[in-house]
């Protein structure tokens, strides 16, 4: 195996995955592979990154999921930063509205890991797939 300059201590020491200055921690990095690691959380995920921002209601309508599935994962996903709960005033009324959107931390997990690994197959397919 090529040697990548780093010392035996080195390779041996996850955090050394990350630069010093690193945003996030190693382990907030595995939460959010863990959280996409779920069926419902990734459909949810993909949905709010290719149709935008969305309501819970409207969410529990479009994937076809119960409240209390939907707000399980949603809370999941927002815990982990990959989505956010936004509020806003709607227009005729003083209350809030309340709204789903994907983070670019989850348009990311999703584009650079996930979509990229089915890419991949995909073109794998196309190249040596029976024709």
């Amino acid at each position: 195996m090529a040697e990548t300059g780093r010392s035996s201590s080195d390779r041996n020491d996850l955090a050394g995955l990350l630069p010093e200055q690193s945003l996030l921690s190693l382990e907030a990095y595995l939460e959010m592979q863990r959280a996409i690691g779920n069926e419902t959380r990734f459909r949810i995920l993909h949905f709010l990154t290719e149709q935008g921002a969305h309501s819970a209601k409207e969410l529990e309508e479009e994937l076809d999921l119960p409240s209390n599935t939907l707000h399980y994962h949603l809370d999941t996903l927002v815990d982990v930063g990959l989505v956010e709960n936004r509020k806003r005033k709607t227009p005729d009324s003083d209350s809030l509205y309340s709204y789903y959107r994907a983070t670019s931390l989850g348009e990311g997990i999703l584009e650079h890991g996930v979509r990229e690994l089915m890419r991949e197959e995909w073109d794998l397919l196309d190249a040596y797939g029976d024709s």
